[in-house]
C-alpha cells in the first residue's frame, strides 16, 4: 500500500491516477486529517 498525503493541490489526483494504473493500492490522506502515529500504524510500502 501507498499512502499518498494530498496537500490540497490538484498534482495528488494525478499521481494517484498513475500508481493506480501501475497496479498499487494507493490510499489517499489530506494532510490535516492523519498523525504521524496513524501513519506509522498503517505501515505503508511508500
Amino acid at each position: 500500500m501507498i499512502l499518498v498525503i494530498d496537500n490540497f493541490d490538484s498534482f495528488t489526483y494525478n499521481l494517484v491516477q498513475y500508481l493506480g494504473q501501475c497496479g498499487a493500492e494507493v490510499v489517499v490522506k489530506r494532510n490535516h486529517e492523519i498523525t504521524m502515529k496513524e501513519i506509522g500504524a498503517m505501515n505503508p510500502d511508500g
